[in-house]
C-alpha cells in the first residue's frame, strides 16, 4: 500500500490519513493495521489522565516541549468528548497546543470518544500503532477526563501519569476512587493554588497504605502554565520506564496489553456479526414472540450463536 510507504517515510499527511481510515473503519483499515504491525512497539507510550480542569492539555504541551529539547519525535493523541452532531472531537486540543503544531517532529491528533466508555476512543490502539510506525519515540495519550471510567488508559500506556489539582473538594474521597490506583506517576498541577501541599500529603498518605511497592509512584508539583515542575515530571516518567525495563515488566505489560486487544477485536467482530444477523434474519420478529411466550430468549440466543459459528 502506498500509504504505508509514505507513513514509514515520515509523511504527516499519510499518518493523518491512516488514522482516519482506522477511526472511520473504512475499507482496508484492517489490512493497514496488519501490514504496519511489524514496524510497531518501538515507541514509549505515556498516558496523561485526571479529572476535568486539571490542565492535562497544558501539561502535555510542556512535556512535549521538554522531549523535543532531547530531539525526540513525539505523537499526541488527545481524546475529547464527541460532538453529537459531527461525531468529531468537540474540544480540539490542537487549539491549546498551537505552539507545537508546526514542529515537523510533532504529530497531534484529536479523537472523539464516540460514546466509548473508559475515557478513550475505541480507535486509540490503532492510532498508537500508526504513530509508532510513523517513527515516534514517545506517544502521549491524553484522556478525556471523566472520572473512574478513565481506567482504560492502563490498557494503552506504558506509564500512566495521574494529574491532580488542589481544591477538588473532598480530596480523600478522590484518592480512594479506583482511578487513583492506575497511576504510575502523580503530578499536582496548578500547585501555586491554596491546598497544594495538603493534596500532596494526602496522596503520600494514600500510597503509604500499601507497603510492598515494587515501584512506589513518585509525586511531584507543577505549574504547567508557567513551565514549572515539567523537568521533574519527565524525570519521574523516565524512572518508571527504567524500572519497567530492568524488571522485565515492560515486556509483561505489553504482552498483557496484546491479550486484552485481541479479546476486544474478537468481541467487536462478534458484535458486528450479531447486528448483521439481527438486521437480516428477522430476529426482531422472533424477539416479539418472546412477549407471547411462543419462544424464549435463550433459544433465540442459541440460534444467533449457531448462525455466527456456521458463517465463520
Amino acid at each position: 500500500m502506498e500509504i504505508i510507504k509514505s507513513l514509514l517515510e515520515g509523511n504527516k499527511r499519510a499518518c493523518a490519513r491512516a488514522i482516519s481510515l482506522i477511526e472511520n473503519e473504512e475499507e482496508g483499515y484492517l489490512s493497514l493495521l496488519k501490514d504496519i504491525y511489524k514496524y510497531t512497539q518501538n515507541a514509549y507510550i505515556i498516558g496523561i489522565t485526571g479529572p476535568p480542569g486539571a490542565g492535562k492539555s497544558t501539561l502535555t504541551n510542556q512535556l512535549v516541549k521538554a522531549l523535543r529539547k532531547e530531539d525526540k519525535k513525539v505523537g499526541i493523541i488527545a481524546i475529547d468528548p464527541t460532538s453529537p452532531f459531527t461525531k468529531g472531537a468537540i474540544l480540539g486540543d490542537r487549539i491549546r497546543m498551537s505552539d507545537i503544531m508546526l514542529d515537523k517532529n510533532v504529530f497531534i491528533r484529536s479523537m472523539g470518544t464516540r460514546g466509548h466508555l473508559g475515557g478513550l476512543s475505541k480507535a486509540t490502539q490503532g492510532a498508537i500503532k500508526v504513530l509508532d510506525a510513523f517513527g515516534c519515540d514517545y506517544i502521549i495519550v491524553e484522556t478525556v477526563g471523566v472520572g473512574q471510567s478513565e481506567v482504560d488508559i492502563v490498557k494503552s500506556a506504558d506509564t500512566t501519569v495521574m494529574t491532580m489539582v488542589p481544591g477538588l473538594g473532598d480530596d480523600i474521597q478522590a484518592i480512594k476512587a479506583g482511578v487513583m490506583e492506575i497511576a504510575d506517576v502523580f503530578v499536582i498541577n496548578k500547585s501555586d493554588k491554596d491546598g497544594a501541599k495538603k493534596t500532596y500529603l494526602e496522596i503520600q498518605m494514600a500510597l503509604d497504605f500499601k507497603k510492598d511497592w515494587d515501584f512506589r509512584p513518585p509525586v511531584s508539583m507543577a505549574v504547567a502554565s508557567e513551565n514549572k515542575g515539567i523537568d521533574e515530571l519527565l524525570e519521574n516518567i523516565k524512572k518508571h520506564r527504567k524500572y519497567l525495563e530492568e524488571s522485565k515488566n515492560l515486556y509483561n505489560k505489553r504482552l498483557e496489553r496484546n491479550k486484552i486487544e485481541i479479546n476486544e477485536i474478537v468481541y467487536r467482530q462478534i458484535q458486528r456479526k450479531i447486528r448483521y444477523i439481527q438486521e437480516t434474519d428477522h430476529i426482531e420478529d422472533l424477539i416479539k414472540k418472546t412477549m407471547t411466550k411462543e419462544i424464549d430468549p435463550y433459544t433465540i440466543s442459541e440460534q444467533i450463536i449457531q448462525k455466527i459459528v456456521k458463517e465463520m
